[in-house]
């Protein structure tokens, strides 16, 4: 609980094996009691407390300890309620950090980032926004901007001082360090995105080419069914699995041939989209058959694509090899395996963190942008800058540059909270589960 009268809410309800009055308990401690009803033991529990503004919220705050199980926690949960405290909404307990200014909304935004992330990566991006990384270079890139503003301001203000050939080579000096900071933000963007959402990766192939077989062999569970019979796969199995520390969401989808089943049809047009949409595109083939026409469809879905290209079944007699000038035409990487025998399968993994360039990402000394919202604030700062530097190009007033250069604080302001609307705020915060 959270609030001014929480701590009254919980004297209702709790009595400590020692008494005291809330003036004499410390914050971050705990106490030792139990939950009752009507004189009646409900469970026996720890109570920590929390006093403002040294809490999460800045108000006071206490959590309540119990055993385990559904039953005794909301028994709890009405007691509480029975006594005067109300359900929190979605993130409440984060917005009203952020509210009180203890965080600011982009360290908020983190706290959803760690709980749904999906990789260690993605948690440690998540935690060292929640540390306030981000904004900091965000605060440093306003700073940078304000020292200037100071002489623009004056230079408007005493038009009699002769001061714009100075102030227009500082304006300039500060545009040029901020577009190449904000530049290099938007560009972490693409290392965020995979962080953040995975590699949307399409394995697609021929009935029986070793597409269901090469997703049980990365899970290393038999997620889907292999028979020896072409087509057993209809529908797209999706699942994700880390690779080097990003996240892969594997879809395995049906075999693309010309069927005549109405349901294997729709299966396949399937696989086409899946494959078109995916980030790369993992084409399978049977090495031990010579390629025919269904095989070059496939060629064709992974041209101009992030795409690997495996031979499988090495362990029986090859009749395709990596010099075939029609796998080299697709461009892509080629690699042979046996997905039966679990051979090959390590290349794969090696041939993803080439292609994207993994062992690249160091999250120690760089600062990624992995929310959508921070990337286009940024891209309009970006733009924004742009627009000033046309401005002074053009010779207009400084004024006018001034303008310009406030929409560039304003786009700044917005990714950190300091003048986002109210709608803005209880969209980010209604992403956020309850008792967040």
């Amino acid at each position: 609980m959270s609030g001014e009268k929480c701590f009254e809410v919980l004297e209702k309800i709790f009595i400590p094996k020692k008494k005291q009055n809330i003036e004499e308990i410390k914050g971050y401690t705990i106490k030792y009691g139990n939950i009752v009803e009507n004189g009646e033991i409900v469970d026996e529990v720890l109570v920590s407390y929390f006093k403002a503004p040294k809490s999460y919220t800045t108000e006071n705050m206490c959590e309540i300890n119990s055993h385990g199980g559904n039953v005794i926690v909301k028994k709890i949960l009405e007691l509480c309620l029975k006594n005067g405290a109300e359900l929190a909404e979605p993130g409440e307990f984060t917005k009203r950090a952020f509210l009180k200014g203890r965080i600011d909304l982009l360290q908020a935004e983190s706290v959803i980032d760690v709980i749904n992330a999906k990789s260690e990566r993605e948690a440690k991006t998540g935690i060292k926004q929640l540390e306030g990384f981000l904004s900091k270079e965000i605060l440093q890139i306003k700073k940078e901007i304000m020292d200037v503003m100071v002489n623009i301001e004056v230079a408007i203000d005493y038009p009699e001082y002769d001061v714009d050939d100075v102030t227009n080579k500082q304006i300039q000096e500060m545009l040029d360090a901020v577009e190449e900071k904000l530049l290099k933000l938007e560009k972490s963007f693409d290392n965020g995105k995979i962080i953040k959402e995975g590699i949307k990766t399409a394995i697609i192939g021929k009935p029986n080419a070793g597409k269901s077989s090469l997703l049980n062999k990365i899970l290393k569970e038999e997620r889907a069914i292999v028979t020896e019979f072409a087509g057993t796969t209809r529908d797209t199995i999706e699942e994700f699995v880390t690779i080097n520390g990003i996240p892969l969401k594997l879809v395995d989808t049906a075999g693309i041939r010309n069927a005549k089943d109405e349901v294997e049809k729709i299966g396949i047009e399937k696989s086409r989209e899946i494959a078109n949409a995916a980030d790369l595109v993992i084409a399978i083939f049977d090495s031990s058959r010579e390629l025919d026409q269904e095989d070059m469809e496939i060629l064709e879905l992974a041209k101009n694509k992030k795409s690997i290209l495996i031979l499988n079944k090495i362990d029986l007699n090859s009749k395709i090899n990596e010099d075939d000038v029609r796998l080299k035409e697709v461009g892509g990487h080629i690699i042979k395996i046996s997905a039966l025998n679990n051979i090959g399968i390590d290349k794969l993994y090696d041939e993803i963190t080439n292609l994207f360039n993994l062992n690249e990402i160091n999250l120690d000394n760089e600062i990624v942008i992995t929310n959508i919202r921070h990337k286009n604030l940024i891209s309009k700062a970006i733009q924004n800058v742009k627009k000033t530097k046309e401005t002074i190009e053009n010779k207009m007033p400084l004024d006018i540059v001034a303008i310009f250069i406030k929409d560039i604080l304003e786009d700044l302001g917005n990714i950190t909270g300091e003048i986002v609307t109210d709608d803005i705020i209880d969209e980010i915060f209604a992403k956020f589960c309850l008792g967040k």
